[in-house]
């Protein structure tokens, strides 16, 4: 990940269903992961998922508060990032969009964050 800073939290949520992504992620997500940043890096290590086809939404939380802070046109003022190379356009991306498929096997993605 490409991380402008090492201020907050970067949230990681994997989503294996269209429902909730990418915005609802604490309510619909498969797996949830946050962690400090060091060094401007991050990455999430996601353990026994099983084959199928999924999507990833990354947050770059600055201010710790457990969501994506929006200004009042509801941009993003948080890096973001989605799988498969996602990009917003008047909205988040869909989860066909982001989605990818795995197979079970080890799976390296980089995504990109957008600020």
């Amino acid at each position: 990940m490409d991380i402008k800073n090492s201020t907050g939290t970067v949230a990681c949520a994997l989503f294996d269903a269209p429902e909730g992504f990418p915005t609802e992620f604490l309510r619909h997500a498969t797996r949830i992961m946050m962690m400090k940043i060091e060094d401007t890096k991050g990455r999430c290590d996601f353990l026994d998922i099983e084959p199928g086809t999924y999507a990833l939404a990354v947050i770059h939380d600055e201010n710790m508060n457990g969501k994506m802070d929006t200004n009042w046109l509801g941009a993003p003022e948080e890096g973001y990032g989605f799988s498969s190379g996602a990009k917003v356009s008047m909205s988040a991306p869909s989860f066909e969009d982001a989605s990818f498929s795995y197979d079970g096997e080890n799976l390296d993605l980089t995504i990109s964050l957008n600020y």
